[in-house]
């Protein structure tokens, strides 16, 4: 397939960047056919999904934006791959399913308000003041909507902290660890909040310019 960024995405839909080609680097290497059922949370553009979908696997796309999904089922088509999209919050748009393989690319960016906003390009990255809004909701219900040896792959930014994703996913169930990571230059975003970011000590420096990404891969004991 082609590369993500060249999906086409209309404002207000996440366009795909490092931490999506991250997190495809790491789904490539998992075991996907015909028989198994592939949960995309924050699908956003659909990258994920049109990318487990290209292996073969049978794939639903959750999403809480009704143009996401739109854009999702769109670029599906496009690719000449069949997805289901479900409209909702999380795993609620799911109720009662279990998954081979869960991923997402959720929002993550730390932001000054205490909660993430309902509408606008924002929509797509603020996750509160330490980015863990949807990263903790996502480790606290991977258990249950996964099948037993089943797997959820999550990547997000070391801003958030690692350690934190680790232990709560630990705590879910499941065993996880860190399989993937990169370093890669601040956004518009993050460059604009830098200040914010140091005075709240995320950053050691207030001229930082980079931040890492990682992915963390649980697996359903």
């Amino acid at each position: 397939m082609g590369p993500l960024a060249a999906l086409p995405t209309p404002p207000g839909v996440y366009t795909p960047q490092h931490d999506t080609d991250l997190i495809a680097r790491v789904l490539e290497k998992e075991h996907l056919d015909a028989r198994s059922a592939v949960l995309d949370l924050c699908t956003g553009s659909g990258a994920l999904a049109v990318r487990a979908a290209a292996r073969g696997a049978r794939v639903t796309a959750v999403d809480i934006s009704r143009r996401a999904l739109a854009t999702a089922w769109c670029n599906a088509l496009l690719a000449g791959q069949c997805i289901s999209v479900r409209h909702g919050d999380l795993v609620s748009a799911v109720p009662g399913r279990r998954y081979d393989l869960v991923v997402s690319n959720p929002p993550y960016v730390p932001a000054p308000a205490l909660r993430p906003p309902s509408r606008g390009s924002a929509r797509a990255w603020d996750a509160g003041p330490d980015g863990r809004i949807f990263v903790d909701r996502i480790c606290d219900a991977g258990a249950g909507v996964l099948h037993r040896g089943g797997v959820l792959l999550l990547v997000h930014s070391a801003l958030c902290g690692t350690a934190p994703t680790l232990d709560r996913l630990t705590g879910a169930g499941l065993d996880a660890t860190v399989v993937d990571r990169a370093t890669v230059p601040f956004g518009p975003v993050l460059r604009e909040r830098r200040s914010w970011l140091h005075s709240r000590g995320m950053l050691r420096d207030r001229h930082e310019d980079e931040e890492e990404l990682v992915v963390v891969r649980a697996v359903r004991r």
